[in-house]
């Protein structure tokens, strides 16, 4: 009897094992599961463009460049921050005119193709523009500023015709628009969590020129996938229409941005941006000062830019998984409430609350950093897909990019904005006795696109937006077959060779 007894318990045991084990297993498999599901649906090429240019290009290669200009403006150039604030987003207005890219590579072929010659064009400008910051030993800060938009520029152009892989699949498949949202999401957040954990490494090793150099390979990436991109070739191409279809597509657009389905949340997606003034430089330069800042190290800027990129994958997965089905208006009130609540933790820092409660410097910047980073991703990602939901049929690429653009206009005022507020309060490199009132300006400007939230639609964010007038416009109907995009298999490429 007792021997039975013995079996009966190791048996349960070794069930209880296995049981285990297949639920770890079940948990592993779920997100190789929901990549095969978007890369069956809609072709696997489209996930890989995604991981190249979100994951690659934007998330290591941007999380790399952010890190890098904040030294390369502090050390090398030794601007004051308002004026970094201000050259930074001078670098940014590439992302401004993503209009004109979408319709290039939408009306104006190269050589017989629409795609290739423009994914070629945005890795040539990022090789170029990095090795000229790398090897120059002392570059004007004019041209310094001329590379890096042209950097800009490169990724810029790349993005857009993911964008249009986005927008199109969104209108095929509404039901996974927030699925591909949270895809781009996730391969951003990645590549950031891994690019700002080696960025500081890397500035300390080889220093803010030689991280240009490392630069030009998410640049050669983007240069490849021109080379796999798969579409038909054009020989004979009318090009006495280009004049007419770029305005077909400008009319086309214009009837949509009339629509008040369409300016309303346009509107509103500017201003929740703008107002949200930007004083990034400013705080790190607090962070890197010696005398009344923490004084972190490179390493340590790297380190805690990284677990932030942590909160921004949190907030992804907690989108994805939770909040995605939740109607735009009441999502967005509450992540804008949380996102002006948030930069408090910024006025306890620079006021030196934290030492009184027996929190570190370091441990609070990365609470306060994956706290922003999660509520700001959680802000962004129904804004997306409520972009991608305005986009009609034909021109969606176009269209997407000019929401997108939109919302850079916002980022480059806002960031505008807070260097001019930083200039006011005489923030520079070494005086920060008025960044406390800056903190508490921006907070409070944060909170009020809440009065503006009756410009965004209550409906169902798995429903169509769009009337069905702006659905069924010639002008979609005529160009829908050019937005679609597809990457050559790399089994096929490998065969071919």
């Amino acid at each position: 009897m007792v021997e039975d007894e013995n079996l009966e318990e190791a048996s349960g045991e070794t069930e209880r094992e296995k049981e285990s084990q297949k639920d770890f297993c079940g948990c592993f498999c779920i997100p190789i599961r929901w990549f095969k599901m978007l890369a069956s649906e809609m072709h696997w090429s489209f996930v890989f463009g995604v991981v190249v240019v979100y994951g690659i290009s934007q998330g290591l290669g941007g999380a790399l460049n952010r890190v890098d200009m904040e030294y390369y403006m502090k050390d090398v150039q030794k601007v004051q921050p308002s004026e970094a604030q201000i050259y930074t987003a001078i670098t940014s207005i590439p992302w401004i005119v993503k209009p004109l890219w979408g319709l290039l590579t939408d009306v104006l072929p190269i050589f017989g193709y629409h795609r290739r010659p423009y994914f070629i064009l945005a890795g040539f400008l990022g090789v170029i523009s990095m090795l000229l910051l790398a090897l120059h030993e002392k570059l004007h800060l004019v041209l310094a500023l001329l590379s890096l938009t042209a950097g800009s520029a490169g990724v810029a152009m790349a993005d857009v015709t993911i964008d249009a892989c986005v927008a199109q699949n969104s209108i095929k498949h509404p039901s996974l628009a927030a699925d591909m949202q949270s895809l781009c999401a996730l391969s951003s957040s990645i590549g950031a969590l891994v690019g700002f954990f080696i960025s500081g490494i890397f500035v300390h090793l080889i220093g803010p020129k030689g991280v240009f150099g490392l630069l030009t390979i998410p640049a050669v990436l983007v240069f490849s996938v021109g080379s796999l991109l798969d579409e038909p070739y054009m020989p004979n191409f009318a090009y006495r229409q280009v004049n007419q279809k770029f305005l077909d597509a400008v009319k086309a657009m214009w009837t949509t941005l009339k629509c008040p389905d369409v300016w309303k949340p346009c509107l509103y997606m500017y201003l929740s941006i703008a107002l949200s003034l930007d004083i990034h430089e400013g705080m790190f330069y607090w962070y890197t000062d010696s005398k009344g800042g923490p004084s972190l190290s490179q390493e340590s800027v790297g380190y805690i830019f990284s677990i932030g990129s942590v909160g921004s994958l949190l907030g992804a997965i907690l989108y994805q998984n939770v909040l995605k089905d939740y109607p735009f208006r009441d999502l967005l009130f509450w992540t804008q409430l949380l996102f002006g609540l948030s930069g408090m933790l910024d006025l306890i820092l620079v006021l030196r609350l934290n030492l009184k409660f027996g929190m570190s410097d370091y441990f609070f910047i990365v609470i306060d950093e994956s706290v922003y980073q999660m509520i700001g991703r959680l802000k962004w990602m129904p804004l997306l897909v409520l972009s991608s939901k305005l986009c009609p049929p034909g021109i969606a690429g176009t269209f997407f990019a000019l929401l997108m653009s939109i919302d850079n206009v916002g980022i480059l005022s806002a960031s505008w904005g807070g260097g001019f507020l930083l200039h006011i309060l005489k923030v520079t490199r070494t005086k920060f006795d008025g960044l406390w009132l800056a903190i508490l300006i921006r907070n409070l400007l944060r909170i009020s696109p809440l009065c503006l939230l009756y410009l965004i639609p209550r409906g169902d964010p798995n429903s169509s937006i769009l009337p069905s007038e702006v659905l069924g416009t010639k002008e979609g109907i005529e160009t829908q077959e050019t937005e679609n995009i597809e990457l050559v298999s790399l089994i096929n490429d490998v065969d071919v060779k």
